[in-house]
């Protein structure tokens, strides 16, 4: 698919941001229904902030690696990862396809007095473009058309910059514990996960490379009962990744 007819095609799932625009309420507390999330977002930030020093030879030290650079956010929920990009410098704008969602993070980066650029709706119609950095978190398998979600993320990217993209891995071992156990033992709502909609690191790497992205090595966010999650070598559960202009 070229990118042309990417870029002209929608994404969005309607049953999808309706799903999560129901635990918008709850998103920030870190024992509501998104208490997963909160687990997961200090493991992401510590393998985008190595990425951000390296990528951008930011001192490790520095408390605003991101400042005078344009980040974006895709599928932000409530701003978990926004917020902090925010504290990092960042000219940060963020968009979510659930108009709760979108809702409830104005609020919450009102409260903590963090000027966030929030959005709301499908990310190719919005003209995005020129961004330092890109990020997208846990989207990429809930979006209708993954070939489009992922063009329309390279032309928001800036030459030179930087993207960074997580996702379950489709394997024998997510399905047992990411849909099986987690959404049968109430660690994860019901209904958020569907493993046909995982993606391989191989096709992952297709879809990136068709959009004229090259994809780093990636690295894979595993848990066990010693550690919780963690950045491992392990891909089987999920994984996180770096991407550049090709």
């Amino acid at each position: 698919m070229s990118n042309a007819t990417s870029l002209n095609a929608q994404t969005i799932r309607p049953e999808e941001a309706a799903h999560f625009g129901k635990l918008a309420a709850d998103w920030w507390d870190p024992k509501g229904q998104s208490a997963m999330l909160h687990r997961l977002n200090p493991v992401r930030l510590a393998f985008i902030r190595a990425a951000i020093d390296t990528h951008f030879g930011a001192d490790p030290r520095a408390l605003r690696p991101l400042a005078g650079k344009r980040a974006l956010d895709v599928g932000c929920g409530a701003g978990l990862l926004a917020e902090p990009l925010c504290r990092m410098g960042a000219d940060v704008t963020a968009l979510d396809a659930a108009a709760e969602n979108i809702a409830a993070a104005r609020a919450h980066a009102e409260g903590a007095g963090l000027a966030i650029d929030y959005r709301h709706g499908e990310l190719a119609d919005l003209g995005l473009a020129g961004f330092d950095l890109v990020t997208s978190m846990e989207v990429i398998e809930h979006v209708a058309d993954k070939p489009a979600f992922v063009a329309a993320l390279a032309a928001t990217l800036s030459q030179g910059g930087l993207m960074v993209l997580s996702t379950p891995n489709r394997t024998p071992a997510s399905r047992l514990l990411m849909i099986e156990a987690a959404e049968r033992l109430g660690m994860v709502p019901r209904g958020t996960h569907h493993w046909d909609d995982f993606i391989t690191p191989l096709e992952l790497h297709d879809l990136l490379d068709a959009a004229g992205l090259k994809m780093g090595n990636p690295q894979g966010i595993a848990w066990n009962p010693a550690k919780g999650l963690h950045l491992s070598d392990d891909l089987a559960l999920n994984y996180i990744v770096t991407v550049t202009p090709a």
